[in-house]
């Protein structure tokens, strides 16, 4: 980081700052992916599943696009799923050719599952290296986080 005049720190560039983030955004990605290893599902079948949850039915070629993979990894993808009961099939409504994957109620019980586990590993984590003063710092920050994404 830059320094300014007699000690005092400068304003961080913007690629500092996006450096930074991007850095420590994906160890706590992965540090949040690891907390729910239990469920014996990989990162694609969670994302999997997370997005079928949030968006609804999706042809295998959807999910594939989504997921940023060929439609023969999804469809390995969505067979290991299917056969553990957590998503199903069913006739595309308006293609007979085409079918649909949802995901089931075991599938939500399983992804509320990994999401709580995600969640409590976040807040005992907070609650053991965060002082109050230092947890209204980073509730700010994900603010600016939050306007940075969109959302």
């Amino acid at each position: 980081m830059t320094q300014a005049f007699e000690g005092q720190p400068a304003d961080p560039s913007a690629e500092e700052v996006a450096n930074q983030l991007a850095s420590v955004v994906g160890r706590l990605l992965r540090r949040l992916r690891s907390s729910s290893s239990e469920s014996l599902l990989t990162p694609t079948q969670r994302s999997v599943l997370a997005r079928l949850d949030d968006g609804g039915a999706a042809t295998t070629a959807d999910l594939a696009r989504a997921e940023f993979v060929r439609p023969q990894s999804m469809r390995l993808t969505l067979g290991a799923l299917e056969g553990q009961g957590l998503v199903e099939r069913a006739p595309h409504p308006a293609d007979g050719r085409k079918s649909v994957m949802s995901i089931t109620d075991a599938g939500r019980t399983v992804l509320a599952r990994v999401r709580a586990a995600k969640r409590n590993w976040l807040a005992e984590a907070v609650a053991a290296e965060l002082d109050g003063h230092e947890r209204r710092a980073v509730a700010e920050a994900v603010a600016l986080i939050e306007r940075l994404v969109g959302s």
